[in-house]
């Protein structure tokens, strides 16, 4: 079974039911159970994300923004799935609330054993989080590899470009440079790379083709010209 965590719990909840009732719903709709036993499990999926059981009588306004996420984590995990997508997980959440909730998904997906998808803009984030990592640029995955190695040895110039945007708290001296230019347009993509306007490395061949998406070395995948013309920047 797959579930969401979607992006946004403080939209995602319905203000008129209490918390309990809505993780009970996806219960009650999916498994041969009780309403007893439904709202028992529920008790103990609050609990699992560290709100108090009892407070499934409780309605949305009553929480506040990280509990809500929490609540939300609780609503994902109700039919025991194998892979929950986490889109945008953190998104409104001040840093600290960020930390808490990032540091319940590593908890979960290990006492669980949960395969995650992360879907997320903050680069930091996902390296904190995930073994692997997809960069994906206007629609299109541009480089897949372990989270060390991207780190360590990103090759598409996205990709890059995103690392030289991310602000380093252990180098805190670090220059962020910002990627200049804007996506294409995302009704009508060029019969090019994508990212070839952007792109301080392109040349002829960037703007004419679309690169194919290959595996450079065990595990690393990416889309770029350069690694075939042998003139990687």
């Amino acid at each position: 079974m797959i579930s969401v965590i979607p992006q946004s719990a403080m939209n995602a909840l319905n203000p008129i039911f209490t918390i309990g009732d809505q993780i009970m719903e996806s219960i009650l709709l999916h498994e041969n159970v009780s309403k007893r036993e439904a709202l028992q499990r529920t008790k103990t999926l609050l609990e699992l994300v560290g709100i108090d059981g009892e407070r499934w009588r409780s309605y949305p306004h009553e929480f506040s923004g990280g509990m809500k996420q929490r609540v939300a984590i609780a609503m994902a995990l109700a039919c025991n799935p194998k892979l929950v997508i986490s889109d945008e997980s953190t998104t409104g959440l001040d840093v600290l609330t960020q930390a808490q909730v990032i540091a319940l998904i590593k908890s979960l997906q290990k006492k669980m054993d949960l395969s995650v998808i992360l879907i997320s803009h903050d680069l930091p984030m996902v390296t904190a989080i995930c073994d692997k990592i997809a960069i994906m640029y206007a629609g299109n995955i541009v480089e897949w590899a372990s989270t060390g190695d991207l780190l360590k040895n990103a090759r598409h110039p996205y990709s890059q470009a995103l690392l030289n945007a991310s602000p380093d708290l252990g180098n805190p001296e670090k220059e962020v440079v910002s990627i200049p230019g804007s996506v294409p347009n995302l009704v009508n993509f060029p019969n090019s790379c994508r990212f070839h306007t952007r792109c301080p490395h392109a040349f002829d061949k960037c703007r004419q083709e679309i690169p194919e998406f290959k595996e450079i070395k065990n595990g690393h995948y990416t889309a770029c010209f350069l690694e075939e013309e042998g003139n990687h920047g």
